[in-house]
């Protein structure tokens, strides 16, 4: 009985991985930790959009990276 419980869940942890398009010998689990706390930003700008004020992020862990927070105080900081 305990080896039957033991081949479905390799079964079931394989079925899992194929679907999650998981190379089963490189099974890594990868995450990126973004700090809480929030930024006093003006607004952002991005390469992307030029010299356009976009809405401002909290912190750069939510911008897109390569663009600049610029904060209330004159300061900037950029994200990369």
């Amino acid at each position: 009985m305990a080896r039957s419980n033991a081949c479905c869940l390799v079964l079931l942890l394989l079925c899992g991985a194929l679907l999650l398009d998981v190379n089963p010998g490189m099974m890594a689990i990868s995450a990126v930790a973004c700090p809480q706390y929030c930024l006093e930003v003006e607004y952002m700008t991005c390469p992307s959009t030029g010299n356009e004020q976009l809405s401002p992020r909290c912190n750069c862990c939510l911008a897109p990276k390569g663009c600049t927070l610029h904060l209330t105080d004159g300061t900037s900081v950029s994200c990369s």
